[in-house]
């Protein structure tokens, strides 16, 4: 059964348009976002799909086929932050920021389905935003350009939700394009298509899903936030962003000589200075492997880009430490296996990793994964290549 065929099931009539935004997975650039870095995403083709009618009554009633569970009905003048309305808060929350932001929404009726995994690392909660945003948008003719959906996007992530992401992944949904990985700056939001066709290069990229599901709402993800603001206060700057490579070992010397605790905000708590060390080393030296990147690519050098996803493993696993051991055995067992590079992909604890291999590889090295996590007695995981695909779209 179609989206709108389900729509029209639940809700009696027929949907005024179908709207699909994808997941995205990162090719390099993570935790840099809201440290108003460097990011280089590209868009999956597994999309969340919304069938959307308005409503003139003040109700949003929102489905999801993946649940199981029935319509969710919500009155948009009562809608709050931190409302606890589980899934529904994503497609919620994006109501309550178009009309936080004054926009006259006056209610809607959607069915959502998604095939984004949840929990993977590739930004399902983003997809279920953006195609809200767009559809909601579209639908109340409030002509909102990309950029400003996904900055609605992220203020329902942040605000309703309560987790404090950046703005990749909204941008990702709503802006990457066929055949391309987006090089964006997420201070100004510059952007900067780049093609990306490694099948021309005999090469392929997959996503290795292990299936350990992550969540960012449990406080990690904010842990590690914090001590990124605490190392920029520490060292005079707006953020992160602001401290080049070049300047990288000076910066760190001046956090090692601050006394012990300064890290911590001014209540007292938050991450130690030995941890917010070790989180300016990562994103100083993650801002420039994002532009060894963009360089290499530049250069048609794409295979070059295989040691820098590893090395960013290697930061993200001891000096961000993010990572997970199924997410360690993926890359260690991949890159033994012949891959050119692997490493984790989006917030951790879970999730995803992605590993860049010649395509004659490819079965070699997605067998020698299984096959490692089959004898270490753990959950088999999805291996699926990563085919850039368009960001958030009308299909009907």
């Amino acid at each position: 059964m179609s989206v709108a065929e389900k729509f029209r099931e639940l809700y009696g009539y027929g949907p005024e348009g179908v709207w699909a935004a994808p997941g995205r997975v990162n090719l390099i650039g993570e935790y840099t976002d809201f440290n108003d870095g460097f990011v280089m995403p590209l868009a999956l083709p597994h999309t969340a799909v919304a069938a959307v009618a308005r409503r003139t009554d003040g109700v949003l009633r929102v489905h999801s086929a993946d649940t199981g569970e029935g319509v969710v009905e919500l009155a948009v003048d009562a809608l709050e932050p931190h409302s606890g309305t589980c899934w529904a808060a994503y497609p919620a929350g994006v109501v309550w920021a178009l009309r936080d932001a004054g926009h006259p929404v006056t209610g809607a009726d959607l069915h959502l389905a998604s095939t984004v995994p949840t929990g993977a690392g590739l930004s399902s909660s983003a997809a279920l935003e953006v195609v809200t945003a767009l559809a909601v948008s579209e639908l109340y003719g409030l002509g909102l350009p990309p950029e400003e959906l996904a900055r609605l996007a992220q203020r329902a992530e942040n605000a309703f939700v309560g987790v404090p992401c950046g703005i990749m992944d909204q941008m990702a949904s709503a802006h990457c394009t066929e055949g391309h990985v987006l090089h964006l700056d997420t201070r100004d939001l510059g952007r900067r298509q780049v093609p990306f066709d490694l099948a021309a290069h005999g090469l392929r990229l997959l996503v290795v899903d292990t299936r350990l599901k992550h969540a960012l709402g449990d406080g990690a993800y904010a842990e590690r936030r914090a001590g990124c603001e605490a190392g920029a206060r520490a060292l005079g700057v707006r953020t992160l962003r602001d401290v080049e490579y070049g300047q990288l070992d000076d910066a760190l010397r001046t956090l090692a000589d601050l006394p012990t605790g300064a890290g911590a905000g001014a209540g007292g708590c938050g991450p130690a200075a030995e941890q917010v060390v070790r989180y300016v080393r990562h994103v100083v030296t993650e801002n420039h492997r994002v532009e060894r990147t963009i360089a290499l690519l530049d250069a048609g050098d794409v295979r070059g880009t295989g040691p820098v996803l590893t090395e960013g493993h290697g930061s993200l696993r001891d000096d961000l430490r993010v990572s997970c051991p199924e997410l360690d055995l993926v890359v260690s067992v991949a890159n033994a296996a012949g891959a050119l590079g692997a490493r984790m992909t989006g917030g951790g604890f879970g999730g995803s990793a992605i590993v860049l291999v010649e395509t004659a590889d490819e079965d070699t090295v997605s067998k020698a994964v299984l096959d490692a996590f089959a004898a270490e007695g753990r959950t088999t995981p999805r291996v699926f290549p990563a085919v850039p695909s368009a960001g958030a779209r009308r299909l009907r």
